[in-house]
């Protein structure tokens, strides 16, 4: 399975890539594997604050009902509306076109205290 070196995860299976202080967050190839099809993505409003470790949505697929955890802190600036017609481009593209929210990070140093690819890596082998 590819884990992108271009952006740090979190243990619940976020993804967060940072350009400058904004921040695309998604959820992982892995976790968009063990959710199966997704059929339905709950997106919050552009505008919204959050916190780190907040709920922003909520991921719906045949086998569960997953929440989608902030991996930092920020405004969001924009949601990928084309999930909610697509919510299989989570697990087609999960790392590109399946993105879920880009945020203004208020604390990018917070970046600090999410997993390294390396790490993450580590964390779904030892899942396996």
């Amino acid at each position: 399975m590819q884990i992108p070196t271009d952006r740090r995860y979190t243990p619940s299976h976020e993804y967060v890539r940072l350009n400058g202080t904004e921040a695309t967050i998604g959820v992982t190839a892995y976790a968009a594997e063990q959710l199966g099809d997704i059929v339905f993505v709950e997106l919050p409003i552009i505008g919204k604050e959050l916190k780190k470790g907040e709920g922003l949505g909520v991921v719906e697929s045949v086998k569960a009902v997953s929440d989608i955890f902030s991996p930092l802190s920020g405004k969001v600036v924009a949601i990928n509306d084309k999930l909610e017609s697509e919510p299989s481009l989570i697990n087609d593209d999960p790392f590109g076109e399946g993105w879920i929210i880009k945020m203004e990070a208020s604390n990018p140093a917070e970046l600090d205290q999410v997993l390294t690819p390396d790490k993450y890596e580590e964390l779904v082998a030892a899942s396996h």
